[in-house]
């Protein structure tokens, strides 16, 4: 996408692909970072070229202007003529009523190849409708743009899956949308009638680009803070800030009773690969602290392909949690479903054991999931 860009996203290989959307009604799952190579939106793609007949909007809605974990509403009359419905507010499902309105359903959302993110818990409860309604299910392909190569951090057990966790991934994966909804399908074993409409000209690489970065969502305003995510998400279930309401959510990270100057030198003295956290002060305009001064430190990914996001967000973590007192874990729940266990909440092994353990398990979760792959490693 874009000037400098190769490939081409799904929504732009639509032409000779798109039989099984010839016809029918279709429902849309989508936000606004799904568009063509010409920054068109798909919403208008498939409003202009087929029988649009329902929007569906993931967490932060249709329109991508809800903050995180706010629920949105339904909107009946949107601009395209057609029902638009939440799976980010009273249900997470497609509702059988909804699904009498489409005969088919298309998803086409940039994920960023992170666990914790949502959308493709979206996609996956989606598609196990779409298989119980007996109704074709379409992903418009993307590239990850953590790339096809790397994985991150320790697997989820089962008895922590939830809408931020499942699928037996690891914090950090390689996989595009449509390799996760082949993943999906077989892993759980819907059956659906599923067709990924493929990238065209993209191969596994370590990192994608960002050119043509649209946010995602709202706090996700580029690929550095999609890299350093895979770690400093964590402090969500704290009463430390991750950064929200400030330009750089995610890669600042502090409070007002922490002492910067110090938690950079330890960080520093670690010598993490990529990384300088640098001392800083920083006032959230919304969220934790609102408005008050914080000091912590701010995450300069100095090598985007040796940095470990996983790896230097937990590090901080145990950093933080062993120098400052006041850190207080505010939601144990959240924290274990985000780390996929229990072990980083209770202490049950020391920092180098539980890096060992993620780098084992994230190499491990690469060949698992090579059966996924829809694409081949690039030579480059």
């Amino acid at each position: 996408m874009g000037a400098g860009v190769s490939y081409r996203c799904g929504v732009d290989c639509l032409d000779g692909n798109d039989a099984v959307l010839l016809g029918r009604r279709v429902g849309l799952i989508t936000n606004p970072s799904a568009v063509t190579a010409d920054f068109t939106p798909t919403v208008e793609v498939l409003a202009s070229n087929y029988k649009l007949a329902a929007l569906f909007g993931p967490e932060h809605g249709v329109r991508g202007d809800a903050q995180a974990g706010v629920a949105v509403g339904d909107n009946v009359s949107c601009a395209y003529g057609v029902p638009e419905y939440s799976l980010y507010g009273a249900t997470r499902r497609l509702q059988r009523e909804w699904l009498d309105q489409v005969e088919v359903v298309v998803f086409d959302i940039q994920d960023i190849g992170s666990r914790y993110y949502t959308y493709i818990y979206t996609m996956g409860l989606a598609l196990a409708d779409c298989a119980a309604a007996g109704i074709p299910f379409v992903v418009l392909d993307r590239p990850n743009p953590l790339g096809g190569l790397k994985a991150e951090g320790v697997l989820i057990r089962p008895e922590f899956h939830s809408f931020v966790g499942n699928y037996g991934l690891s914090v950090r994966h390689p996989l595009t949308v449509g390799e996760m909804a082949q993943r999906i399908n077989r892993i759980e074993a819907h059956n659906c009638d599923l067709t990924v409409v493929q990238c065209s000209g993209w191969q596994r690489q370590p990192l994608g680009d960002e050119t043509s970065w649209i946010n995602p969502s709202p706090n996700m305003p580029s690929l550095t803070t999609a890299l350093v995510y895979n770690g400093t998400c964590l402090f969500e279930a704290t009463n430390i800030s991750e950064g929200r309401g400030t330009t750089r959510p995610y890669e600042l990270i502090g409070a007002p009773f922490i002492e910067h100057e110090h938690l950079a030198t330890t960080m520093n003295s670690q010598g993490l690969a990529g990384v300088h956290f640098r001392p800083c002060c920083f006032t959230p305009t919304f969220d934790k602290h609102m408005g008050q001064l914080c000091r912590g430190v701010q995450l300069h990914v100095t090598d985007r392909e040796a940095f470990n996001g996983f790896a230097a967000g937990v590090s901080l973590f145990q950093a933080i949690r062993e120098q400052t007192p006041q850190m207080e874990i505010t939601s144990a729940g959240h924290l274990n479903n985000l780390f996929g266990s229990d072990s980083l909440l209770k202490g049950r092994e020391s920092l180098q054991m539980l890096l060992a353990r993620a780098e084992r398990e994230s190499a491990e979760f690469v060949v698992e999931a090579e059966q996924d792959h829809l694409y081949v490693r690039s030579n480059r």
